[in-house]
């Protein structure tokens, strides 16, 4: 990011005023600069200079409106900006609040809540709500009596418990007393029109409260992103692939890819933490393939003038399962062996079944007649983009984003699968092609302020790609802080991803230490939690120091391991009960210090 640039960080505008400030003086020259410099200092000494009039009437007091959000990569994030930014401009007073931030006094005074929360992995809040969640549903909730509240869930329909975290505080909400006043709302990947009407709808059912009619302008903003930023998921920039180069050795068993995208003319920037979404493309054989099965003609006419195979190339999900295409699908087959899987009682077999299959196993073994090509597209949701971490500082690569891409391929089920977009980053996009690309903010993983603060950074895989970035932005900024890298992967030979990189910073002094595990090179599997429990006196030194601890990659296995290892560590080291280890880390949390991008 350029010195000169506007942000939030460094303003008391928020996201959206300093993107929209930005972007406002991007077409200005010097000259109309300087008059729109004195024109702002005229108009701040007029109000200050301005008379009162005594007898002017007190405005009426708007509605108060608490707008509480709990968010992981800024998603439920970008949704709450959105509807507190069109909430005041239709007259609400408006507080804006991460559940990082909310206790019992935030609800205790509300009187109107907006809740917009996403949930993590198979059910679990976003890390900066974890405390609220637990104050929520425990004993110590605090009496709602008065509360009117909707809510808004942020989720992945293909998981058994889509939406959970926004389902428990729908209902916990209205078992303390609230009444909502409106339906909650569930979100899939494709969240940005359901959004939009929820918020729509809820500040419709809350005009009664104002004073005065809201204006009957809307303000025409992206959910996404809290704002219209030049470039996003609805209008991505086509990057140019500069480079595209393999990781891995030779006989390694992963095929792990180094892109350097090019921003050039763009005006698009990032910070070390943020992500890259990219738009990917289906393959074009599996989509052949499910068309055949069909019996479907691929030039079959659909909505907007597209056809059916451009369109299942391009706009719809056409590889994993959710359970509302199940439902659908159950009721076209009438299949009772389908239909029995849904039910209730057979969920945990359900969840097993689910393992590795795709929508065309599904239409495979449970086939439909009489549905035509219209129908099948509209029981399919939204291709979703997806998210990488960004491997670089724009401060080191100036025009470029460089990602690191782990690419999925794999066999189940009789079928040879592959993943959407590594497949097409790996197998269709040549250096000189063009990717449609557009930077995902993530405030929650973030480098400290403080140039001096020690960093513990923990990145097993890929997981490993924003580290990079945090070194480069670090050694541009000459930081001084001791930075200690955890890297873990397959084998040493083949997989240790960016190896010279780590070494040669290593032997400048950047990288402090570096410590590795290589799950395959020995008879017993060795993972970096095995590697945290062996540095316990010296980690918990650099924690008791101040330490800001990064972890990223899995969600599943790793994140949770690391976790508990850090719990050891504590408990261990700190002379913490089970309990003590949980607020220690909990604090860090509070204080930003144990910050986690996992997926």
């Amino acid at each position: 990011m350029a010195p000169n640039s506007l942000t939030d960080t460094n303003s008391p505008l928020s996201a959206d005023q300093a993107r929209r400030v930005q972007q406002a003086l991007a077409d200005l020259d010097a000259s109309q600069c300087q008059w729109l410099s004195g024109y702002l200092a005229g108009l701040n000494a007029q109000a200050a200079g301005s008379p009162q009039i005594e007898d002017a009437p007190e405005p009426a007091a708007s509605a108060p409106l608490t707008v509480l959000y709990g968010s992981q990569t800024g998603n439920a994030e970008g949704v709450a900006e959105l509807a507190a930014e069109r909430a005041r401009a239709q007259g609400f007073d408006v507080t804006l609040a991460s559940m990082a931030d909310a206790g019992k006094k935030t609800l205790k005074a509300v009187e109107r809540l907006l809740v917009v929360v996403s949930t993590q992995g198979d059910g679990d809040p976003p890390d900066p709500a974890l405390e609220f969640h637990e104050l929520m549903m425990g004993r110590k909730a605090p009496k709602l009596a008065g509360l009117r509240f909707a809510v808004l869930g942020l989720g992945d329909a293909s998981y058994e418990h889509f939406c959970q975290t926004g389902k428990q505080f729908d209902a916990r909400l209205a078992e303390l007393g609230g009444e909502a006043i409106h339906e909650r709302t569930d979100c899939d990947v494709d969240y940005e029109e359901t959004a939009e009407a929820w918020i729509d709808e809820v500040l419709e059912s809350l005009s009664g409260d104002l004073a005065t009619p809201p204006p009957a302008e809307a303000v025409e903003t992206d959910a996404s992103q809290g704002g219209q930023p030049r470039y996003s998921k609805k209008h991505p920039f086509l990057a140019e692939v500069l480079t595209s180069q393999p990781l891995n050795g030779r006989d390694s068993d992963k095929q792990t890819l180094h892109l350097e995208l090019s921003l050039e003319d763009s005006g698009l920037d990032y910070l070390p933490g943020d992500a890259v979404g990219v738009v990917p493309q289906n393959d074009p054989g599996h989509v052949d393939e499910l068309i055949e099965m069909l019996k479907f003609d691929a030039e079959s006419p659909l909505e907007e003038g597209r056809v059916l195979r451009d369109a299942l190339l391009t706009d719809f999900e056409v590889t994993t399962l959710t359970r509302p295409f199940l439902k659908q699908w159950a009721e076209w087959s009438r299949a009772p062996e389908l239909q029995r899987l849904l039910g209730e009682e057979a969920r945990d077999e359900l969840r097993d079944w689910l393992q590795g299959r795709h929508i065309v196993d599904v239409v495979e073994q449970f086939p439909v007649e009489g549905i035509d090509a219209a129908q099948f597209s509209a029981a399919l949701r939204k291709l979703p983009p997806r998210l990488y971490s960004i491997a670089s500082s724009q401060s080191a690569a100036s025009d470029e984003v460089h990602l690191t891409v782990a690419v999925v391929r794999y066999e189940t089920h009789g079928r040879a699968r592959n993943g959407v977009t590594t497949s097409y980053l790996a197998d269709r996009i040549e250096p000189g092609d063009r990717v449609p690309i557009y930077i995902d903010r993530n405030k929650q993983f973030k480098l400290p302020d403080d140039d001096e603060a020690p960093l513990i950074m923990i990145g097993p895989g890929t997981g490993v790609a924003p580290f990079r970035a945090f070194l480069q932005e670090r050694e541009e900024r000459g930081a001084g802080g001791d930075n200690w890298l955890f890297f873990g992967d397959r084998r040493f030979r083949s997989d240790f991803l960016y190896q010279t990189e780590w070494l040669k910073w290593r032997q400048r002094g950047l990288l402090t230490r570096l410590d590795v595990a290589f799950s395959r090179d020995q008879a017993d599997k060795v993972y970096v939690q095995d590697r945290l429990r062996e540095q316990a006196e010296t980690l918990y030194a650099w924690l008791e120091a101040g330490a800001y601890v990064y972890v990223c990659g899995d969600a599943e296995f790793m994140a949770p391991d690391v976790h508990q290892a850090l719990r050891d560590v504590i408990r261990e080291q700190g002379g913490h009960g089970e309990a003590g280890a949980d607020d220690y880390l909990r604090q860090m949390q509070q204080e930003k210090r144990y910050q986690r991008d996992i997926y």
